[in-house]
């Protein structure tokens, strides 16, 4: 059933275009698609008591059985958390869209499919068991996520967002395929779970560094990691509900999935360990620092999801030393950095969620995001303000929001990594608590921007394009909504981990499941310690720090934009499109004789110095049958044959000589005992002679200039090289026999298909399929010939 609720929504956008033909003079076709992610989040619920119990859940469909290819769905709960999360938030985000999306300026039937296709994509990739099965939703994700960006494609600024989002997805997804078949070869399985059952022997293959690289650039990119983080602000050119669904709760956690779900695989090795922490801290100051610069509202979000994204992943990171110890206390020092994690994605999807809603509603209502033209606000908007308020106070980890409480035991995860002592953090470790306080001190002041700056201070009805008011009720709901749940959270933190948190966080470090999970109880005090020293000191220095914020954001400015990550690939990619360019117009020339050239020159190189490379030249000529007088004179008039259709000066002639060579071919079959390929070859022939003559027959006369045809010495050595190769290549596989031969199999045709004809056997039983291919492919060239036929004639008729 479980695999049914993951191929619904591709199932159900198959339907979506039909249905919106139907209804969409009626309704908004997003009341329809509502009720997908809402049943299937229902559904998703029943999971709940099975993983919070311990247990998990397996549902199997036999996709290549013989490769070792399954569709295995797996329900633990990691998988449960962000399935809730992706069909939960994407309910809201579709109601959100209703209001939001409008009915008569928006393709929305394209719209809500490649919404569903990235709703379906996400949910394969995180109960994926088998991880070529992983791979094909991961890349679905970024098509989709491609799709989705460029929707509104009539603007540059979202086609080249959506392009910069698909090249660095993709290539980060090719990178994550080659590790993740690293890792079965290593382990001789596809399957996720058995891979973890191998984990302690795996660590000491000469394939388990590349194969940990590979997969960590996947996850980076996916995840919008310093330096692959340049991709997701350019993202922000679509529409607010993909904004609020893809990079708050769903796409931009792909990532952070797939390094939770292979941390017990690599987790305990000090590569990952720093890999995976330095990238996420650096993350985490590179996104904040680049927020508190922003004066467009989404950007803002931007590059806060960066920065908190960075925070979630250097949590692994940090936490993934608990998989060295195992369980013990010295393991559950570190493994409150994975609780943390856990948490924390929870609560960014929340009140990030939120936030989107309501910059896209500010938008909406006013017409601009710019924070310059924008203010007093919120006598105009008060429950917009409310809800920013309560979605950007908990970014910036203050009570009573469910993120102080997240914030605060991020806090307590990077003092207690400072002072591990193993893969050399009794010297390095206070970079974590360091860096991790002064990107949140800009965590604190870019939140006050965008409550502050947006909301309070004089109003500017003139630099609006709208006049400024609250939204339909319909689309401050999911906002309200997810708003509320911040609140909550905070007040029955345990409710929330004891049946979502902890199987999450056991699914990450299964040593803990005997023990039912961490074993400590989420609460928002917890005594005057360090954790509560660097939250006041946040406060306190962020208040001053936006108080000053005209003094000392011109330090932006001096850092030269040539030197930023956005400018460099700009430049890399006009440079890759330039030489791209060049090179293709060398080869590009628009002569036949040219294409030619290059295709036999590179059969001879790759072929012919393959064989000569790898002593592939191999004669064995004692089996071989004498060559007859009569298979002699055949082949002498074959070449003649050949030859006269190539020097003719008169079409009849070549034609004829194309004839008697293919003719000659079918007395040749006759000879070689093959009646039924001579009596094909005969037809054909005769077919294709008399198509020649009625063609040519209707063709002008050709009118050649009378000059000396010249010898060309490239063109007699580039002929003689392929002839060369080709005869080479056809000796030594004569030569060469590696297994037996399969003819004796094909000879028993008649008790393994009933077939006294072993050809026709061949072409209907054992080729059946590929027999089926070649004629549906010749049916759809006929039809794309009687199409074209059709609109020529309709155009005429129109003329």
């Amino acid at each position: 059933m479980i695999n049914l609720m993951i191929l619904l929504p591709f199932f159900f956008a198959v339907l979506i275009p039909f249905l919106h033909r139907l209804f969409n003079n009626k309704l908004h076709i997003g009341w329809l698609v509502l009720f997908l992610p809402a049943i299937i989040f229902t559904f998703l619920l029943q999971y709940i008591p099975i993983t919070q119990a311990g247990d998990t859940w397996t549902s199997e469909m036999k996709w290549l059985p013989s490769f070792g290819l399954n569709f295995t769905a797996y329900v633990d709960g990691l998988s449960l958390l962000f399935s809730l999360l992706i069909t939960g938030v994407g309910a809201l985000v579709i109601l959100y869209s209703v209001f939001y999306m409008s009915r008569q300026r928006e393709a929305l039937h394209n719209f809500y499919v490649y919404l569903m296709l990235f709703m379906g994509a996400m949910l394969g990739v995180v109960f994926s068991d088998n991880v070529i099965v992983l791979y094909v939703f991961w890349e679905l994700t970024s098509i989709s996520s491609f799709l989705l960006i460029a929707y509104w494609y009539h603007r540059r600024k979202s086609r080249d967002g959506a392009q910069k989002s698909m090249l660095i997805t993709i290539f980060g997804g090719l990178s994550m395929l080659a590790g993740l078949l690293l890792l079965s070869i290593i382990t001789d399985t596809y399957s996720i779970r058995e891979m973890i059952s191998q984990a302690d022997s795996m660590k000491e293959h000469i394939l388990f560094l590349p194969a940990m690289i590979l997969i960590l650039l996947g996850a980076f990119t996916k995840s919008a990691q310093f330096p692959f983080s340049l991709w997701l602000p350019d993202a922000m050119e679509a529409p607010t509900p993909i904004s609020a669904y893809l990079h708050s709760a769903t796409m931009v956690k792909a990532g952070i999935y797939l390094v939770a779900r292979l941390t017990p695989v690599f987790g305990g090795d000090a590569i990952w360990f720093w890999t995976v922490s330095l990238v996420g801290i650096t993350t985490l100051l590179y996104g904040s620092w680049n927020a508190v610069r922003q004066k467009d509202l989404k950007a803002l979000l931007a590059y806060s999801t960066i920065s908190q994204l960075g925070l979630i992943m250097s949590l692994l990171g940090l936490g993934s030393a608990a998989v060295y110890f195992g369980y013990g206390d010295e393991s559950k020092v570190y493994a409150v950095a994975i609780m943390a994690a856990v948490f924390h994605l929870v609560n960014h999807s929340t009140f990030k969620g939120s936030l989107f809603m309501v910059v896209g509603i500010i938008d909406h209502e006013t017409g601009t995001r710019n924070l310059q033209r924008l203010g007093g606000l919120m006598s105009l908007m008060p429950i917009s303000f409310t809800i920013t308020m309560i979605g950007s106070f908990s970014m910036a980890g203050l009570p009573p929001f469910n993120g102080f409480l997240s914030k605060e035991m991020f806090f307590t995860g990077v003092v207690n990594a400072s002072g591990m002592d193993l893969f050399g953090m009794e010297t390095l470790g206070m970079i974590f608590p360091i860096v991790a306080w002064a990107a949140s001190v800009l965590t604190f002041v870019y939140c006050m921007i965008l409550v502050f700056q947006t909301f309070t201070g004089a109003h500017k009805p003139e630099l609006l394009f709208k006049v400024a008011h609250e939204p339909p009720i319909g689309m401050l709901i999911p906002p309200a909504l997810l708003a509320i749940f911040v609140v909550v959270i905070f007040f029955f933190p345990n409710v929330l981990a004891k049946y979502i948190l902890d199987p999450a966080f056991i699914a990450i470090l299964p040593d803990y499941a005997a023990q039912g999970g961490l074993g400590k109880e989420i609460s928002a005090w917890h005594g005057f310690n360090t954790e509560l020293l660097m939250t006041i000191g946040v406060v306190l220095f962020g208040l001053v720090l936006y108080k000053l914020l005209p003094k000392w954001i011109k330090v932006f400015s001096w850092y030269p934009q040539s030197l930023t990550f956005n400018h460099i690939y700009n430049g890399a990619l006009q440079l890759m499109e330039s030489v791209s360019g060049m090179v293709t117009k060398k080869y590009m020339t628009g002569y036949t004789r040219d294409y030619l050239i290059y295709i036999f020159v590179f059969f001879i190189f790759i072929v012919g110095g393959s064989l000569w490379l790898f002593n592939g030249f191999t004669f064995d000529m004692s089996n071989d049958s004498p060559v007859s007088i009569y298979e002699a004179v055949m082949v002498i008039g074959m070449v003649a044959a050949a030859t006269i259709a190539l020097c003719s000066q008169h079409r009849l002639t070549s034609i004829i000589a194309v004839g008697a060579l293919g003719y000659l071919v079918s007395i040749l079959f006759v000879i070689f005992q093959a009646p039924d390929l001579a009596l094909t070859q005969l037809v054909v022939e005769t077919v294709t002679v008399a198509l020649f003559l009625l063609c040519f027959y209707h063709l002008p006369e050709l009118r050649r200039e009378i000059s000396k045809v010249r010898f060309k010495f490239t063109n007699m050595l580039i002929s003689v090289g392929v002839g060369l190769t080709v005869t080479l290549l056809a000796l030594s596989a004569n030569g060469t026999r590696l297994f037996e031969t399969i003819s004796g199999y094909f000879e028993d045709s008649y008790a393994l298909a009933g077939a006294k004809n072993i050809v026709n056997a061949t072409l209907v039983d054992f080729r059946g399929l590929d027999t089926m291919v070649e004629v549906t492919v010749l049916c759809i060239a006929g039809l794309a010939v009687f199409t074209l036929i059709k609109v020529n004639v309709a155009g005429r008729d129109k003329k």
